[in-house]
């Protein structure tokens, strides 16, 4: 059974979407250990306690230097026996340590179909905002693993979304998050806990 460790920085709606799939039986082979947030009052803190899932806060601002703050989220994560962390709306830079000491052991949720609409800058309503100003026909959202470049690890899963007329990036947002995000994260998650993905010149194969 892995450790799957949740990081979060607010409200935590990917989070009890994690899970809801793990109350369902849907991730298999691994089971959520621990919930960290990079703030005190997330509302994904009530989730986890309501829950009985362990919490841990970790702020950047406790850390004078970033090289500091990211040799203590690694050594949290270390203590924590983390098989995989899941980035659940967390919104503070991770470091080269942390990612290196867990290569494509991290995994990603972006609400748009990498390539597209990815890449520094591009997170929350911006992500709808430019899908909607391109007059793109579909969107959606990616599962992924975390490298050094902003949304450039290897795709795990992709799940496409229409766009509708009137949609508005707050319409957009919120179909985008039922439709794809809360149903591949949790898959993604559950076929890294299964060891079904090989990854391989920053590609993935999901194994039968």
């Amino acid at each position: 059974m892995k450790n799957i460790v949740v990081l979060v920085s607010g409200g935590g709606t990917n989070l009890q979407a994690l899970i809801d799939a793990q109350n369902r039986g849907e991730i298999k082979n691994g089971k959520i250990s621990c919930v960290i947030s990079s703030k005190p009052d997330a509302y994904a803190l009530e989730r986890a306690k309501n829950n009985n899932i362990e919490t841990e806060i970790i702020r950047r601002k406790d850390y004078a230097e970033f090289d500091d703050y990211d040799t203590a989220l690694t050594e949290l994560l270390q203590s924590k026996n983390a098989d995989v962390v899941v980035l659940a709306g967390f919104m503070t830079i991770l470091g080269s340590k942390v990612i290196r000491a867990f290569e494509n052991r991290i995994i990603n949720i972006h609400p748009s179909l990498i390539p597209s609409f990815c890449g520094e800058g591009y997170y929350g309503l911006r992500v709808h905002e430019e899908a909607l100003k391109k007059g793109v026909k579909v969107t959606g959202a990616t599962a992924h693993f975390v490298n050094e470049i902003c949304d450039g690890g290897p795709i795990i899963i992709q799940k496409a979304v229409e766009i509708q007329n009137g949609d508005t990036p707050e319409i957009l947002q919120k179909r985008v998050m039922q439709e794809a995000e809360w149903k591949i994260l949790p898959k993604a998650v559950s076929l890294f806990c299964e060891e079904k993905i090989s990854v391989k010149d920053n590609k993935t194969e999901i194994l039968d």
